[in-house]
């Protein structure tokens, strides 16, 4: 890297830090007076208010989504500021071609993409937990409904369950079905009037119950007050409030999505959403970057004020496309992962279009 190289990508990431500084001071003081109400209804310790839901939870969570805007103002205001200076033209005019100025943005825009990428898969599950659950107790607590209803489930490719309600704070499952099949034949079917999560032992237990086995022409009945068992389901599988994917560490998300492939319980588009977010959504930092750059580089009448609002404009567009996008997915049957790469692919070729244009 030259001196050039250096100092570019010195403002870019000094820039960044600034914005993301200004940021947290505005998400915070904007976030306390919405939430305040429901801190003092809900007497949540200040301590843990600002040390555990801003500090660990919600600042991690806004920072994590707004990178592409930061991102994006932070190359608008400096390189703006530096065509305002007029340090772009000498530095074109000196024989860089317009790709090798890219050069130290791209490089600064790798690492913020790497640091994105980390945080989303090792990272930002765990401050969401904190934040959910700090949420779900002192925000909100009605978010966490306090039972599922008309749950029907596959468990394995013979194996479905149902349960007409599940109180999901005693982990306790009212008028529970199972049914086995072999092939397309019912082999037993047991009807439960209740079945509990045994945590110390693990295992579900089931009271009030009768099992009707079937071979072939003979039938066999079976009833019992009590009986424990092993099934291939959580009471974790029941939460229903809407931030539950958000707070999955990868793994656990992936083993998730492996099981809804089996069950059918429509939980799908937001696990694969929130997967695909995850991997996808750090290479907006290379696509705003350049767009940031052809967008900036040049000196303009109206100073680093006008490209700064074009900038803010696209940035918000960008996320506001983004929701959409999602939207469409949850509501209109759309792909998740085309959900996902339609923002970058419609922002990606706005970005080449602007670099077409850009000075040479």
């Amino acid at each position: 890297m030259n001196i050039i190289d250096r100092y570019i990508i010195k403002k870019y990431l000094s820039t960044f830090v600034f914005t993301v500084g200004i940021f947290i001071v505005v998400i915070v003081v904007f976030d306390v007076s919405e939430k305040l109400d429901d801190f003092l209804k809900n007497k949540a310790p200040m301590s843990k208010v600002f040390l555990e839901y801003y500090a660990l939870g919600s600042i991690p969570f806004f920072l994590n989504m707004l990178t592409p805007l930061i991102n994006f103002i932070a190359v608008i205001f400096f390189t703006s500021k530096m065509a305002d200076q007029t340090e772009v033209v000498p530095i074109l005019s000196g024989g860089m071609s317009f790709n090798r100025f890219l050069r130290p943005y791209m490089i600064s825009a790798g690492l913020i993409f790497t640091f994105t990428l980390v945080s989303n898969i090792w990272i930002i599950p765990y401050t969401n937990k904190i934040k959910v659950n700090f949420e779900n107790v002192y925000v909100k607590p009605q978010k966490v409904s306090g039972s599922t209803m008309s749950t029907h489930m596959q468990i394995d490719s013979n194996t479905y369950v149902y349960i007409d309600n599940f109180d999901t704070r005693r982990n306790i499952g009212y008028k529970f079905s199972l049914e086995k099949f072999n092939g397309d034949q019912l082999t037993e079917k047991l009807i439960a009037e209740r079945i509990t999560w045994d945590s110390v032992a693990t295992k579900w237990k089931i009271e009030d119950y009768t099992v009707r086995t079937i071979d072939g022409l003979r039938e066999k009945m079976d009833k019992g007050t009590s009986r424990d068992t092993t099934l291939d389901m959580l009471p974790r599988d029941f939460e229903v409030y809407d931030n539950v994917f958000t707070a999955m560490d990868t793994d656990e998300l992936n083993d998730r999505i492996s099981k809804e492939e089996t069950r059918g319980t429509g939980m799908m588009t937001d696990l694969l959403l929130e997967k695909y977010k995850r991997y996808i959504g750090p290479f907006s930092a290379f696509i705003l970057t350049l767009m940031g750059v052809s967008l900036s580089s040049k000196k303009v009448r109206g100073g680093i004020g006008l490209s700064l609002g074009i900038g803010i404009a696209l940035s918000f567009t960008f996320l506001v496309l983004v929701q959409f996008s999602t939207m469409f997915s949850l509501k209109g049957g759309l792909p998740p992962l085309i959900a996902i790469l339609i923002p970058n692919i419609i922002f990606l070729t706005l970005a080449f279009w602007l670099k077409y244009k850009a000075p040479k």
